[in-house]
């Protein structure tokens, strides 16, 4: 070769008979297990379906509580509200015992537009307390929960008692301060 020749690069050797071999029988194999494959289907669809009975775990097997329950609540959707049910479940341990003998959660809303939690206090200090907590609160929650779980706390204050009726000593017609401009 001269210096001004370049090798030419080497073409790929063709295949011998071993190979064209190897091919043929892998793709015989491959069309043989297809072919018995749609066979047994065949023949499992004349016995009355493909489900029998074995050793082997299928879908007619009974499922543990547990899994069953898990299974419901994944088909149903029920993510969220199951895990915040756990969350009042554990409300003590997530805002502390102090906050949760006068701060009881009662409902969790969801909607498109906003995901609320309502919580009720017994008094309107522990109330005010609640909601100068509510932004921590609700970043500890989401963090329990997923985020965007609970966007919003609801604090309600001491359920009013029993509505007061009209006294004896109350003229009837009188609407209140108004009625003495007379």
């Amino acid at each position: 070769m001269s210096e001004n020749e370049t090798p030419s690069p080497k073409a790929p050797p063709e295949p011998s008979g071993v190979d064209l071999a190897r091919v043929a029988l892998r793709a015989a194999k491959e069309q043989a297990k297809a072919r018995g494959a749609a066979a047994q289907q065949k023949k499992q669809a004349r016995r009355g379906g493909g489900l029998r009975s074995g050793s082997g775990a299928d879908g007619r097997d009974p499922l543990a509580l547990g899994a069953a329950i898990n299974r419901l609540i994944t088909e149903r959707g029920w993510e969220t509200p199951a895990a915040v049910g756990g969350v009042m479940g554990r409300w003590p341990q997530i805002v502390g015992e102090d906050l949760a003998k006068h701060c009881v959660p009662l409902k969790y809303e969801e909607d498109p537009e906003a995901r609320v939690l309502t919580v009720q206090c017994d008094s309107t200090a522990w109330a005010t307390q609640l909601r100068l907590l509510a932004p921590r609160l609700v970043a500890r929650l989401n963090e329990d929960l997923g985020q965007g779980t609970v966007r919003i706390i609801k604090v309600l204050g001491p359920s009013a008692g029993p509505r007061r009726g009209y006294g004896p000593l109350r003229a009837p017609g009188s609407v209140g301060p108004g009625d003495t401009y007379g």
